[in-house]
């Protein structure tokens, strides 16, 4: 019968599963950062359009983070309707 190679490893352990250990909880820590940023920038960014702060943990849920940024993009902001009727109410001078 045949090996298929597995007596080349070594079987001491060694540094290597410590390292990749390690990069896999570095990744995860990075991710975990990026993502916490963003969703952050989002409910920051929701608060001043209008919205509510909330609308930014939307981002959480896996469709939907697709969605919200298509939601802003495309649809009137309250800030937005708020600015218009100010502008409507002030007499043209």
């Amino acid at each position: 019968m045949t090996d298929f190679g597995f007596s080349s490893f070594p079987q001491g352990g060694g540094a290597a599963p410590v390292f990749i250990v390690i990069v896999i909880l570095l990744g995860v820590l990075i991710g975990l950062a990026v993502t916490a940023l963003t969703i952050f920038s989002f409910c920051r960014i929701f608060s001043k359009a209008g919205y509510s702060w909330a609308f930014g943990l939307l981002l959480l849920i896996p469709v939907a983070n697709v969605v919200v940024p298509l939601v802003l993009a495309l649809s009137d902001w309250p800030i937005e309707k708020q600015l218009r009727q100010a502008r409507h109410q002030q007499p043209n001078t």
